[in-house]
């Protein structure tokens, strides 16, 4: 399966504090690839160089085109959603006005109405809430309401920054089955920063771990799960 985003060589910077270093992976077109790692082991940051957040050096190239210097909306453009930690929605507003505004591009009111159709197939409990305060919504019907948002972009590329945080774990499991249903039926490639590592793992067909801003080990998921360190430090066992 060819690449679609390709990051070598990867450093990123807070002012002159340095987060990555020489960070490399490469995501399969239509795969799932997720980032394990502590606290401050420089996987938000990495979701964050890719969006151009953050000052970087290195490569990262998407679909065949190198990304350096794009500004951050430009990116979004090229069909790139950032789901961040802490959902990011608009609190104040409706979950209808929170899609709505994720679709600002699209000015045919029919096609954005279709496509906020085609997302309350993944999050019928959204469309139950309609009309209902974001702010309002519990902590899992956020987070779909996130997914659901970037979905309205129609993405060839989802990065999701800890997707389980704060959620119970029913709800998580159910976040994650629909994440597969995204990733399968709309091909949606998936970059998955998350702490749960043993989700992670059974989600993604790749993973890297990082550590202090370095990519320490990675392989296929199955590779990287059975591997003693890994399970001691992330599986708990």
């Amino acid at each position: 399966m060819p690449s679609l985003l390709e990051v070598k060589g990867l450093k990123a910077y807070y002012g002159q504090t340095q987060a990555l270093y020489d960070v490399g992976f490469d995501l399969a077109d239509g795969g799932i690839t997720t980032l394990l790692g502590a606290n401050g082991a420089g996987k938000t940051t990495t979701l964050r160089a890719i969006c151009n957040m953050v000052r970087t050096d290195g490569l990262i190239r998407y679909g065949g085109k190198d990304l350096k210097g794009m500004a951050t909306e430009e990116i979004v453009r090229l069909r790139i959603a950032h789901v961040p930690e802490g959902r990011g929605t608009f609190t104040t507003l409706t979950v209808d006005e929170n899609l709505r505004i994720a679709a600002y591009t699209n000015r045919d009111k029919t096609v954005v109405a279709a496509e906020r159709e085609r997302v309350f197939g993944y999050f019928p409990r959204l469309k139950e809430r309609v009309q209902q305060q974001a702010g309002t919504l519990s902590g899992g019907e956020q987070q779909m309401l996130a997914i659901a948002r970037a979905l309205m972009l129609k993405p060839r590329l989802m990065l999701l920054d800890e997707p389980s945080f704060g959620l119970a774990p029913l709800i998580v499991v159910e976040i994650f089955k629909i994440l597969r249903r995204i990733n399968e039926e709309e091909k949606v490639s998936i970059l998955l920063v998350e702490q749960n590592a043993a989700l992670a793992l059974d989600l993604a067909t790749h993973a890297y771990v990082l550590e202090t801003g370095r990519v320490v080990m990675s392989g296929p998921s199955a590779v990287v799960k059975n591997d003693e360190n890994v399970r001691k430090s992330y599986l708990g066992y």
